[in-house]
Formats: C-alpha cells, structure tokens, sequence
C-alpha cells in the first residue's frame, strides 16, 4: 500500500495516510475529520528530464573539491 500525501480543504493541515486501492475515498483529515481533501504530488515521485544526471558537486574527493582532478 502506498503512502500519499494530502491536504485538508477545511482546516489546511496536510497529513500522510497510508491507503489502498479499495478505501481512497475514505481518507479523512485526523486533525479535524473533514473529507475534504485533495492528494498532493510529492517531489520524489516527478520523473527526472532526460539527461538529468544524479548526485555532483558536494565536496570531498571526487566531489570536486579536493583538487585529485576527478
């Protein structure tokens, strides 16, 4: 089951809920019980534009900043 995101149109607390296929319309805000509330898309799940490389400049070796030319 995954864990999705949510924000409550009534009172604007946004809460995680773990939720299966069968009982995504039963998903209530726990700050006030309201049930309206809308999914909102997390930052992890955007794929990546093409050519888009992973990790880069951090420091250390090989991070660029220790000067070992890699």
């Amino acid at each position: 089951m995954p864990i999705y995101e949510y924000l409550c149109a009534d009172c604007s607390d946004t809460f995680e809920e773990l939720v299966s296929a069968s009982s995504a319309a039963d998903v209530h805000c726990p700050q006030c019980g309201g049930a309206t509330v809308t999914k909102l898309l997390s930052s992890f799940a955007t794929p990546r534009p093409v050519g888009a490389t992973v990790g880069g400049g951090g420091g250390g070796c090989c991070g660029g900043s220790c000067g070992c030319g890699h």
